[in-house]
């Protein structure tokens, strides 16, 4: 088996909500993200991608009929290149880009594209289909942004509560306190504007045409622990969880270059990163928040490294508490998490968002010269991914 190699990486600014992408449709983002990373790898011939990974979590609406293939065909490229689109939630594109990883392992490619999309503003409401043409009673149309819909009545209703209600239970188990958490968002502000105000992402953010955005539009300059401690509870009157210690509702995309240690000449470019290590774990659907714990620790395994070595994580940003009960459980110094801002103050499109943080984490470990770095994201329904990177420029170790 060959390696697995990250060349390049690039997303496009995430919108608000209703904000300046609201307007965009999904496959035209996906094909903006797709164009962009490519554009970083001037000399590639397009006919050499072997294959394209997309993520996507709603899939309801513009994005359906593998978008992942639209991307493809929206950006102009060869109609040669082919595309699946995968939907594991929240870590969609993260698994797009195992997938990718392992295809080019395996040798079924030399040289692949993964990547993810959503539009949470765009995503349709939905009716159930009638079994009769004429049912006698209402229909209620469901909105497919976010969380669990159309709910199989069979499921335990512990299982299906509120992402949020999740994370307030999650609370509770771990004791950790709205302050911690409004001080965990404020640092995600703080260091987001840093990072962007330090040019740390203007060669990872690809503009999309006829939109006046150049920054991600969720992050906060004011933000403030008074202004965070000010909010209300959203999920719990005697709660802890706000809309500012929780990640937002976004659009945008993020891709990735992937490729065997051999397609250098061919792609043009010095890898990044290599794939050394990839971990999923599984628990109670409730309990979601927390499985990036063991999804981590897995990848570590499979790269033959532990914590002590790890010198920069990029954990998606899902709510304050469940990153805090995570960096708690690894007992690592929270000073190498999210050094340039999380999905907090960035934003979480959701299907995106994998691409994102290991995107994020290869360019961090190039700044920073470290060797390791592990990439890691929840999963609605119980679920998690992480993946350990290798610098593959690291002046400490080298390759291993």
């Amino acid at each position: 088996m060959t390696s697995a190699h990250l060349y390049a990486a690039g997303r496009t600014p995430f919108g608000r909500f209703g904000g300046a992408l609201a307007d965009v449709r999904p496959d035209d983002l996906a094909a903006t993200a797709l164009t962009g990373v490519l554009a970083k790898a001037p000399g590639l011939d397009h006919t050499a991608i072997g294959d394209v990974f997309w993520g996507n979590a709603n899939g309801a609406g513009e994005d359906n009929r593998n978008v992942g293939r639209m991307a493809v065909l929206l950006a102009g490229l060869p109609t040669s290149v082919p595309a699946t689109t995968v939907n594991r939630l929240c870590g969609s594109s993260l698994d797009a880009a195992i997938m990718a990883s392992r295809a080019v392992e395996t040798g079924d490619a030399d040289i692949v594209v993964a990547g993810g999309v959503e539009s949470m503003t765009r995503a349709p409401w939905v009716l159930p289909k009638p079994a009769r043409g004429f049912p006698a009673g209402d229909t209620t149309a469901v909105s497919t942004t976010l969380g669990w819909r159309l709910v199989n009545v069979r499921m335990p209703a512990e299982w299906t509560v509120s992402l949020g209600e999740c994370n307030e239970q999650l609370q509770k188990k771990f004791g950790i306190s709205r302050e911690r958490q409004d001080e965990f968002a404020a640092r995600s502000h703080e260091l987001a504007v840093a990072a962007w105000d330090a040019g740390f992402y203007d060669a990872l953010v690809t503009p999309v045409d006829g939109v006046e955005l150049t920054r991600d539009e969720s992050i906060r300059e004011d933000t403030t622990l008074e202004k965070l401690a000010g909010l209300e509870t959203v999920f719990r009157v005697d709660g802890t969880i706000t809309a500012g210690n929780a990640s937002p509702l976004n659009d945008g995309a993020s891709a990735l270059l992937i490729g065997s240690a051999e397609a250098a000449e061919t792609i043009g470019l010095d890898p990044l990163a290599r794939f050394a290590g990839r971990g999923v774990h599984a628990l109670d659907p409730q309990d979601f928040g927390f499985a990036p714990v063991e999804a981590a620790n897995t990848a570590l395994a499979r790269a033959g490294i532990s914590w002590p070595d790890v010198g920069a994580v990029e954990l998606n940003e899902a709510f304050a508490v469940q990153s805090l009960a995570c960096v708690d459980a690894w007992k690592i110094d929270p000073e190498i998490v999210n050094v340039k801002g999380g999905a907090i103050a960035i934003g979480h499109p959701l299907g995106a968002s994998g691409a994102r943080v290991l995107g994020t984490l290869a360019h961090r470990l190039a700044e920073s010269g470290e060797r390791w770095g592990v990439a890691g994201i929840c999963i609605g329904v119980g679920q998690a991914l992480a993946v350990v990177l290798e610098n593959t420029g690291s002046s400490k170790g080298g390759v291993r």
